[in-house]
C-alpha cells in the first residue's frame, strides 16, 4: 500500500506549496501535481498518477475540487480510482484512519464522497435558482439590462458603437441589409436586430 498525493492549481501563477504541505502532513509517499484547469482534459500529471496507482494505494488530495471542476469529471476520475482498487481521502472531509477493514473504508469512503458531491451540486443549483429569481425581480421592477449589446449605442467596444452608427445611418437611407453586411462584414442577424430595434 503506498499514500500517493495530487495537487493542482488552475494557473501557472498560482501556488502549490500549501497543498504539498498538506499531503506531507497527510505522510503521502509520491505527489504528483498540474498547473492547469480543472476544465483541462489534458492534465498530464493526472494521467501519469492514475495509471501509477495499484491495488489498496491510497490517494490522497486537500479538497475533492482538485480532481475536478464538476461531477462528471469527478466521478470519472474516482471510477478509474475504484478500478484499480484503490480509495480516495480527502483532506478537508472526515477521515477514516482508524478503520483497518479495507472494503468498509471503501464503502464508507464512497459514501462520504458520494454526500460530498450531492451537496455541492445542490448549493451550485441554489445559487443557479437565486440569479434567476434576482434577474426576474430586476426584470419586473425595469431594472435589468442584461449584458450589453456587442453592437449597440452603449457598446463598451469604441469601434462597434461607431459601427453600430454607421449601420443605423445606412438603414435610414434604406441601404439593403445584404450590402450593409459585406460593406460593414457584420452578420445580417446583427443588422435585422438593429433595424428592429429602431
Amino acid at each position: 500500500m503506498t499514500k500517493i498525493g495530487y495537487a493542482r492549481v488552475s494557473s501557472r501563477e498560482q501556488n502549490l506549496e500549501r497543498q504539498f504541505e498538506l499531503l506531507e502532513r497527510a505522510e503521502v509517499q509520491k505527489i504528483f501535481s498540474d498547473k492547469l484547469s480543472g476544465k483541462d482534459n489534458n492534465r498530464p500529471q493526472l494521467k501519469e498518477m492514475l495509471n501509477y496507482i495499484r491495488e489498496d494505494d491510497i490517494i490522497v488530495v486537500s479538497e475533492l475540487d482538485r480532481l475536478g471542476r464538476n461531477n462528471k469529471e469527478i466521478t470519472s476520475i474516482m471510477n478509474q480510482i475504484q478500478d484499480k482498487e484503490a480509495t480516495l481521502e480527502i483532506l478537508n472531509l472526515p477521515s477514516l484512519n482508524g478503520i483497518q477493514d479495507d472494503n468498509l473504508r471503501r464503502l464508507l469512503n464512497n459514501l462520504i464522497i458520494e454526500l460530498f458531491k450531492y451537496t455541492a451540486e445542490n448549493e451550485r443549483k441554489q445559487i443557479r435558482e437565486r440569479q434567476r429569481q434576482g434577474i426576474e425581480l430586476a426584470k419586473e421592477k425595469g431594472k435589468y439590462k442584461g449584458r450589453p449589446l456587442a453592437y449597440s449605442a452603449d457598446s463598451t467596444d469604441k469601434q462597434k458603437r461607431v459601427t453600430y452608427e454607421k449601420i443605423v445611418e445606412m438603414l435610414e437611407k434604406d441601404v439593403p441589409i445584404t450590402q450593409i453586411s459585406k460593406e460593414l462584414d457584420v452578420a445580417r442577424n446583427t443588422i435585422y436586430r438593429i433595424r428592429d430595434e429602431s
